[in-house]
């Protein structure tokens, strides 16, 4: 098998046709192959993220991650724009429903797309992954310990954006959540909450938690980095999507 892949930016039309950025990793056989929408954390279109969309093109998916933060910085370092964004309360979730939209079009027109998407989503964008899997037709998401999905942000914390767990009943597709159990945002007890609610509405969900964990382990270049979690969370995703967009 040819072992080769590409990664680059590209722009696509996103919410309100919007043109913004987003960088694109894929394998360069010609497939088919399943797709990603990797959605970046709060510190935004950072290299970690950038990193994990080629994870994903080595291990045979389109990855497609959108810079969230483009309108409000474009050019900007990944820390000025999440800064810019911060200051203004995050993404407004309308927004990020229909970049993720976009990405989902983006990714589905490419010849060696196999029409089968998925989203995956990093602390806020845990969140958003929920969000987007709740507002759009998606084959498979992930939520990897998503904060302020049952709950709203505390007092003086720069997001600011309302609970989603009223959209339950709207999941389109089956959701893995990856959760630290040392974890505050979302807590324990949020990630209990979400799973009852996913229960009674007898929705296809699988969750996985670790001890030792809190927010961001799979972060390699920070200090909450923990291996051995990060390791099987892999694993999980991978045999997630192996059994959700494969051909």
């Amino acid at each position: 098998m040819y072992d080769a892949m590409l990664a680059e930016t590209v722009m696509f039309p996103a919410h309100g046709g919007d043109e913004i950025e987003g960088y694109l990793a894929r394998p360069l056989s010609p497939g088919p192959f399943g797709a990603v929408v990797v959605i970046h954390h709060m510190p935004g279109y950072d290299g970690a993220t950038k990193e994990i969309a080629r994870n994903f093109a080595v291990h045979g998916y389109l990855a497609l991650m959108p810079n969230l933060y483009y309108r409000e910085a474009p050019g900007a370092s990944p820390d000025d724009a999440a800064a810019t964004a911060r200051a203004k309360g995050g993404v407004p979730d309308e927004r990020l429903v229909g970049d993720v939209a976009g990405a989902v079009r983006y990714l589905k027109a490419l010849s060696s797309s196999n029409g089968k998407v998925a989203s995956i989503g990093y602390c806020s964008g845990g969140r958003q992954s929920f969000l987007a899997a709740c507002s759009l037709q998606l084959d498979a998401a992930v939520d990897c310990y998503g904060a302020f999905v049952v709950r709203t942000p505390p007092e003086g914390a720069p997001l600011k954006v309302s609970p989603v767990i009223d959209k339950v009943s709207d999941l389109s597709c089956p959701l893995l959540g990856l959760f630290g159990n040392d974890d505050q945002f979302p807590s324990p007890d949020e990630v209990n909450e979400l799973e009852q609610v996913l229960k009674a509405h007898g929705k296809t969900y699988e969750f996985h938690r670790y001890d030792g964990a809190g927010h961001a382990f799979f972060g390699v270049d920070r200090p909450s980095y923990r291996p051995e979690a990060a390791k099987d969370g892999w694993q999980r995703i991978f045999t997630w999507f192996g059994e959700y967009l494969a051909s």
